[in-house]
């Protein structure tokens, strides 16, 4: 069954009620719903369809959630894109081109390798304030 979420704000001392999304956000920590709806928001009013895909993909249960090996990333992966992966990163095998990563949570030996490797490891806020060029960035997940 979907739902009718709407997020409160204030601007200006009022309270103004604004319908962002028309999914129901499970229940996650506040940090990740907030990222969710801020997404689905930002897909809605800059009309790309590449926000309200990653905001559907991290909406997902804990236990179906995306987990990437770096040996997976390594192999499916360009040295010139940036990597989104709405999930977590492990560090299961070697990385050696420099890539740039955004995921919601990375292991401490996955984040090491890729800062060895000469890429970036980003928080997913960052990588969505960061204003990236959406023509070099992939989903894997």
């Amino acid at each position: 069954m979907r739902y009718r979420l709407t997020y409160a704000y204030k601007k200006h001392g009022l309270n103004i009620r604004k319908r962002v999304i028309d999914m129901k956000v499970r229940g996650k920590n506040l940090l990740l719903k907030d990222l969710i709806v801020k997404l689905e928001e930002k897909g809605r009013q800059e009309n790309v369809p590449f926000w309200t895909s990653l905001a559907k993909k991290l909406n997902r249960p804990r236990r179906k959630a995306y987990e990437v090996n770096l040996f997976n990333l390594a192999k499916n992966a360009t040295g010139k894109e940036t990597v989104v992966v709405p999930g977590y990163v492990l560090g299961s095998g070697e990385i050696a081109k420099p890539l740039t990563i955004a995921a919601i949570k990375f292991t401490g030996k996955a984040e090491e390798k890729i800062k060895k490797a000469g890429g970036k490891v980003l928080d997913m806020e960052d990588f969505v304030d960061s204003k990236p060029n959406l023509k070099t960035v992939r989903i894997m997940g």
